[in-house]
């Protein structure tokens, strides 16, 4: 049963409404000046079928959640990966934050070393350790056959 148009809108039933039209005009029903205009509105509405007035053109709830047409294919279930794939992925992303890291604190230590500072090469203390632990886990790792 539709609510009674003449009870009282509330502070929380312009809000939802507002938002809806916000949703509306990011989807191009309406333009900016007519949601500006539509907003005005809603804020001075005082009963709920002033708010159903301002939507009355617009549908009820959003089309693009809707079901497909059975002449669109649907989205297939999402792809499983093994724990393989992920523990290979796993030590490419680690191996790949190692040699970005590396090789910043290397350039920043060569722009140093060049501009006169210290030839000492604080830069092994970041790569090597890291890379040692890296080292000993991708070659003692798991090994899973899939």
């Amino acid at each position: 049963m539709p609510p009674n148009p003449d009870l009282r809108a509330s502070d929380a039933d312009r809000d939802r409404v507002a938002s809806a039209l916000r949703e509306h005009c990011g989807e191009g029903r309406i333009s900016i000046d007519e949601l500006d205009e539509r907003l005005e509105a809603v804020y001075a509405a005082k009963t709920l079928g002033d708010l159903q007035r301002v939507t009355a053109d617009l549908p009820e709830e959003d089309l693009y959640q809707l079901p497909v047409p059975a002449s669109q294919p649907k989205p297939g279930p999402p792809a499983v990966r093994s724990a393989g794939e992920l523990t290979r992925a796993g030590a490419r992303a680690a191996w790949a934050s190692w040699a970005t890291v590396s090789a910043i604190c290397f350039t920043i230590w060569a722009i140093v070393a060049v501009t006169g500072g210290g030839l000492y090469p604080w830069w092994l203390w970041v790569a090597g350790p890291w890379g040692a632990v890296l080292a000993v886990g991708t070659v003692l790792g798991p090994r899973r056959r899939d």
